[in-house]
């Protein structure tokens, strides 16, 4: 399932959200026109498991603080559809949650998602030498955020059943719950198959959502009453 958009207003331009599409696709951009060369900054910037738990450098050609990569791989992504996965879930859903709890909250709460994320694929992983880059882990936690917020809001979505697309009006509640059970899934397959994504980056971002949002989320808003 394909979310394209939200049938829920917002009373205020969404500021933070657009900044952090902005810098990911700044950077990403940098990224591509490096080349071959994005591999360095991958690795330097990515959060590697193993460098945070033993205290080493493994691999990191420019130099970076270990502690910082915490916060510089949610600004890093290993390809286009990684990207605009990302970017396409953080602008439908990232800007009511802004919307919700403020701009300054907001980008705190992105943050502490994006490292609880980092932390939970941590302790399923600690010894893993590969990067984690991407901003799954802190939208993971604004789709929490969304999902106890506005449960009822409807989303349009695009639904692939074999050769044939359907287009629907789904509530909030289905689809993202439909993805966390498949964030689920995935990541309990993958503690016996290594796979390519920290699926327990979205679980853990997504855990963290749902159990701050409330201390976030303070504002009133009439389109959270009515959703």
């Amino acid at each position: 399932m394909i979310p394209i958009r939200d049938e829920n207003p917002t009373e205020r331009f969404p500021v933070v959200t657009v900044a952090l599409l902005a810098v990911n696709i700044i950077i990403y951009a940098a990224q591509f026109l490096l080349g071959p060369e994005s591999r360095l900054v991958v690795f330097s910037l990515g959060a590697v498991p193993y460098e945070i738990t033993h205290g080493v450098s493994v691999y990191r050609p420019l130099y970076v603080p270990t502690s910082l990569t915490l916060i510089t791989s949610m600004f890093i992504h290993g390809g286009f559809l990684h990207l605009a996965g990302n970017m396409l879930y953080l602008w439908i859903f990232g800007n009511n949650v802004e919307d919700r709890m403020g701009r300054w909250r907001f980008m705190a709460f992105y943050l502490v998602c994006g490292l609880a994320a980092v932390f939970a694929h941590i302790i399923i992983s600690p010894d893993s030498r590969m990067p984690m880059v991407g901003a799954s882990g802190a939208i993971s936690g604004i789709l929490g955020a969304y999902l106890i917020l506005f449960p009822r809001a409807k989303v349009l979505t695009v639904i692939p059943i074999f050769f044939m697309v359907r287009v629907v009006h789904l509530p909030a509640v289905f689809l993202i719950g439909f993805w966390i059970l498949l964030q689920v899934i995935n990541g309990i397959v993958s503690l016996k198959a290594q796979g390519g994504v920290a699926w327990f980056a979205h679980i853990g971002g997504f855990i963290a959502g749902l159990a701050l949002v409330k201390l976030f989320a303070r504002r009133k808003s009439k389109y959270w009453l009515e959703s």
